[in-house]
């Protein structure tokens, strides 16, 4: 049968995560001095007068690069421990670890064919 009592630490737990950053936000919007000008408003640019407007469109190559980095240095993560225990797991996690890192490369290498990955 499922008593709830036993999951009392959860409960207790789970309600003290929810309510200390709640708490913390509602402190630090009290005690924040609320100041507002155009020295606030403008854009930091290592003590430089901003030249231009600070709301500028970057194409879409940047982020695209961005993510390949990304889905290639995450597997890499996956790709560790599989690398550690490779000679007790056998060759069925080399299988799967084939097909793990095939994925991604076929997929940049549509990438790459499309002319998504472009710089100019």
């Amino acid at each position: 049968m499922f008593l709830l009592h036993e999951y009392d630490i959860f409960w207790a737990f789970l309600i003290i995560s929810s309510i200390i950053p709640i708490l913390l936000f509602r402190i630090s919007g009290v005690l924040t001095p609320i100041s507002e000008g155009p020295e606030k408003l403008s854009s930091y640019e290592s003590g430089i007068e901003p030249m231009g407007d600070a709301w500028l469109q970057f194409r879409i190559r940047y982020y695209m690069f961005a993510l390949v980095f990304v889905v290639f240095d995450v597997e890499t993560v996956f790709l560790y421990p599989w690398a550690m225990s490779f000679d007790v797991l056998g060759v069925s996690v080399f299988i799967e670890a084939f097909i793990f890192v095939l994925i991604p490369i076929v997929g940049l290498v549509y990438a790459w064919r499309k002319g998504a990955l472009e710089w100019s």
